[in-house]
């Protein structure tokens, strides 16, 4: 095997609490997190040629060629570790928007560490990278398991839980680059005024009660992203308006997500939005996901 395909999930934050401020300043957080049906596209191959050592190329201009990149450190790190002999190309096609609250770069990242260790038939388990994972970034470690969990400390303790009901799902990014560390730096825990019910969000995925997991979502960083990004509240808004069960800002945003139970429903709200707000040009109707595939080959 010479080659390797995997899809790079975007997720989502279905609740998103933080409980506390660490002495080296990271956040302890609790959160849900639900794996998507959108995705990036990752190749990875071996390259048999001398002097050849890692290369990456994607799709998209602005996306970093070097150690910049999650996808390329992931790389990295497993050819230091094992000694890898042989060059590995990285191809990157991006689906996923950047700087949006799902996660983008941590899939590739996931995905990369994913496809490396299938591909060279590396002594790791799915445990093991789960583990090692957490050193390039807090959501990469949801991104190696995929699928829906609660995930505390800085997002690295994960524990799995069943499907969420089948719903569809419509993400719409403002276009707007945000700062996912000026987000934490501003954000003031002593003045959450309400927070998600994440124990009720929990509690309502595992009896497969969509009601319950709408009425505890929540997002106590909304209030900081807000602020700067009103176009958030009236994307929102609209979604609710069009028939969303619930709708809530991913992450640090910018992106906002609203849950619908009809297809056609989900459709007519990114056609609004897109009509509404000529500038979005990034708006998609998913769905959930569980799980993860490779395809291989030995060309």
């Amino acid at each position: 095997m010479n080659q390797i395909y995997i899809k790079a999930r975007a997720k989502i934050n279905l609740s998103l609490d933080i409980v506390g401020k660490r002495d080296d300043g990271y956040h302890d957080i609790s959160t849900v997190m639900q794996s998507l049906s959108l995705f990036d596209s990752i190749e990875i191959k071996k390259v048999h040629k001398p002097d050849y050592h890692l290369k990456i190329v994607s799709n998209m201009s602005w996306l970093p060629n070097d150690d910049r990149n999650l996808a390329w450190q992931a790389a990295e790190y497993l050819i230091d570790r094992f000694d890898i002999k042989e060059g590995i190309f990285i191809g990157i096609q991006k689906a996923i928007p950047s700087s949006a609250g799902l996660a983008g770069g941590s899939a590739d990242c996931a995905a990369t560490l994913l496809a490396v260790t299938k591909l060279f038939a590396l002594p790791l388990h799915l445990e093991e990278i789960i583990e090692l994972s957490s050193q390039f970034g807090a959501d990469v470690p949801f991104c190696v398991m995929q699928g829906c969990a609660h995930a505390t400390g800085i997002g690295e303790i994960l524990n799995p839980l069943p499907k969420i009901p089948y719903v569809h799902i419509v993400l719409a990014k403002p276009p707007s680059i945000v700062s996912t560390e000026d987000v934490f730096r501003n954000f003031r825990l002593n003045e959450v005024k309400k927070r998600p019910d994440t124990e009720k969000v929990i509690y309502s995925i595992k009896a497969g009660d969509l009601k319950g997991i709408c009425d505890g979502m929540g997002n106590v960083l909304e209030n900081v992203t807000e602020v700067k990004y009103p176009l958030i509240s009236e994307i929102k808004n609209l979604m609710i308006k069009q028939g969303a069960e619930a709708s809530m800002m991913t992450g640090s945003g910018p992106t906002v997500f609203g849950i619908f139970t009809e297809k056609r429903k989900a459709i007519a709200c990114a056609k609004l939005i897109k009509s509404t707000y000529p500038d979005l040009n990034e708006i998609f109707v998913t769905k959930p996901y569980s799980g993860f595939s490779f395809k291989s080959n030995t060309k």
